[in-house]
């Protein structure tokens, strides 16, 4: 089992940044490749970020490109999602995710372990 809890969600103004975090405990957290989805009100929850086990592989989804940036830290078990240039449109409830395969996916049901989720709210 691997727990997964998130931070650094907030209300920001559009142009502005936040940095969240998702704190793992449980199994190896070098094990598990990381990814970073959303959900906005009334929408299906999409892919925003990935990483691998090392971090020298990274993937984002087209709308983020640019603005946002995921890291880990294998030491402190945790791992990043970088937001800046934050639009209206990037509201949601932030979730970090967890699988155990070596590859990078952007598919909801490949990640074995979620966490409860932080709400970013950018407002105009």
């Amino acid at each position: 089992q691997v727990q997964l809890v998130e931070s650094g969600g907030g209300l920001v103004q559009a142009g502005g940044s936040l940095r969240l975090s998702c704190a793992a405990s449980g199994r190896t957290f070098s094990m598990y490749a990381m990814g970073w989805f959303r959900q906005a009100p009334g929408k299906e929850r999409e892919f925003v970020a990935a990483i691998s086990r090392s971090g020298g592989n990274t993937r984002f989804t087209d709308s983020v490109l640019g603005r946002f940036t995921i890291s880990r830290d294998n030491a402190k078990n945790t791992v990043y999602l970088q937001m800046n240039s934050l639009k209206p449109e990037d509201t949601a409830v932030y979730y970090c995710a967890a699988t155990s395969s070596i590859l990078v996916y952007a598919t909801p049901s490949q990640y074995d372990y979620w966490g409860q989720g932080t709400l970013v709210n950018v407002f105009s």
